[in-house]
């Protein structure tokens, strides 16, 4: 498409429209892009703007490790397109860092009745050619990047969106056979701060916590340590801590 508000927008009207899917849509132009806790994506032409419309055949629980996959998905990409093994790291729950620089994000939306989902719907954004400005962002934002200046890899939108599609369906194919243990550890060895202090923004967001990264458990829960002990998080945002000192 050559302008849209947002893919994830775009992909809930044709999921109420009957779209089967799996569908993916390209935009080159967003006029309202969206992520996480209802902030901005600020997406310049030549990054990459795009959504995954599905109808999987899987509860809502089990269905959030697709949107992990996707992360991981994302990851090895960047790593195959730039020839750059372990470049890029996993910030659970939903985005990609380069040299600890945002260069990717995700949000994912779904609609159901209970726990059974009619679509989900798996928003990517990156930042293939500019990263937003500094400045545009929370104080405690992990500091953006650009994939063109840390990777040296210049790749257009489709391109890019052909190799990510095949990687992610790989991991969606494991899942849906129940090889979810393999995810897993691929995930672990990719997530960035493990072993490292960080702050845990829960909640509505105004709740902090600290703790330490120690795994991410069989259904793609966060595994932290935290003065009152070993919890299991399905759902915060994790704030590194050189991003939490503005770095």
């Amino acid at each position: 498409l050559e302008e849209v508000d947002s893919t994830n927008a775009e992909a809930a009207r044709r999921a109420a429209a009957g779209e089967p899917g799996p569908l993916w849509i390209l935009a080159r132009r967003q006029s309202a892009g969206r992520g996480r806790r209802g902030r901005s994506w600020l997406s310049a032409q030549g990054n990459l703007a795009a959504t995954l419309l599905l109808r999987p055949r899987l509860d809502a629980r089990s269905a959030a490790l697709l949107g992990l996959a996707m992360a991981l998905a994302l990851a090895e990409t960047l790593d195959a397109l730039a020839g750059r093994p372990n470049a890029a790291e996993v910030k659970w729950p939903n985005d990609v860092l380069v040299a600890g620089r945002k260069v990717a994000g995700i949000l994912t939306e779904s609609a159901g009745t209970g726990a059974r989902l009619d679509w989900l719907a798996i928003g990517v954004g990156v930042n293939l050619v500019s990263a937003p400005p500094r400045e545009a962002l929370d104080a405690d934002a992990q500091p953006p990047g650009a994939v063109a200046e840390l990777l040296g890899l210049r790749v257009a939108p489709r391109a890019f969106l052909e190799a990510l599609a095949a990687r992610f369906a790989h991991w969606q194919g494991r899942i849906e056979a129940g090889e979810r243990e393999a995810l897993r550890r691929a995930l672990v060895a990719r997530l960035a701060g493990r072993g490292a202090p960080v702050g845990l923004r829960l909640g509505d967001g105004r709740r902090r916590e600290a703790g330490v990264i120690r795994d991410i458990a069989a259904d793609g829960a966060l595994v932290v340590e935290t003065p009152e002990g070993r919890r299991s998080l399905h759902a915060a945002e994790v704030i590194l801590e050189a991003a939490g000192q503005g770095g």
